[in-house]
């Protein structure tokens, strides 16, 4: 039997969409199927720790929604999820805004195999699961400088991240990254590294998160200048030893 949000679920999500400037009702369906595909998958391997409906519904789905708040995703941009996991941000960027074309990148096999499960099941046309470290990938000529944004929820520290996301930003582009209350400890040292990548901190927009009111601070990186060909750097130096 299919697994889908009960009526709570569903009237949970469309009051925190309304908080968050969003109308969601024409996607409740994709919505409780997407929370019935997770649900039914975690079951059998860990994708993700939350597994109530309710902390699915806040802290996935209007979490991963929460960028919308930003007038920085309309129109037929390519978009790269950088370490999507079980596909957020982007599965739920990209129902709710279907001209985006949406690139979900991550390094483990089994989660990327649940994004193009959920893909396929959606019929989510222009979504596209990607597997590999991003270290490799950004210095692939279909993958430099190829996206309009870059997005990463709960992946690294900026330093890293700035790393990671900005070569695969074209000119003009932006990195956004959801953080939590402690942001300030990260943008701090920031301007060392975004100086080598040809990136500049454009500002952080904080919210509160539906429901729960806990803070979110979304970290908004300009692409401002090319990014040397050396950067990223090998797999597994940006974490060992950051530029900041």
């Amino acid at each position: 039997m299919d697994v889908a949000l009960s009526p709570k679920g569903e009237e949970l999500l469309l009051e925190g969409g309304k908080a968050l400037g969003l109308d969601l009702e024409a996607h409740l369906p994709a919505f409780s199927r997407l929370y019935g595909l997770l649900l039914e998958a975690s079951r059998q391997q860990n994708l993700t720790a939350l597994r109530g409906e309710e902390e699915v519904v806040v802290k996935h789905f209007l979490d991963s929604l929460s960028l919308l708040t930003l007038p920085l995703f309309e129109g037929p941009l390519r978009i790269l999820d950088l370490g999507t996991g079980a596909g957020f941000p982007g599965l739920p960027l990209k129902i709710v805004r279907p001209e985006l074309e949406v690139v979900l990148l991550d390094a483990t096999r089994k989660k990327v195999a649940f994004v193009a499960q959920a893909v396929a099941a959606l019929g989510l046309k222009g979504a596209y699961p990607l597997w590999g470290r991003a270290e490799e990938l950004a210095h692939r000529p279909e993958h430099r400088e190829a996206y309009g944004r870059v997005v990463a929820r709960a992946v690294a520290s900026l330093c890293v991240l700035a790393e990671l996301g900005l070569p695969f930003l074209a000119l003009g582009g932006y990195l956004v990254a959801q953080k939590g209350p402690r942001v300030w400890q990260e943008t701090a040292p920031l301007p060392r590294a975004l100086d080598l990548l040809g990136g500049r901190l454009d500002g952080v927009h904080s919210l509160r998160l539906p429901f729960t009111g806990e803070e979110r601070n979304l970290v908004l990186l300009a692409k401002v200048g090319p990014c040397p060909a050396r950067y990223p750097r090998r797999p597994g130096v940006p974490e060992k030893h950051p530029l900041c």
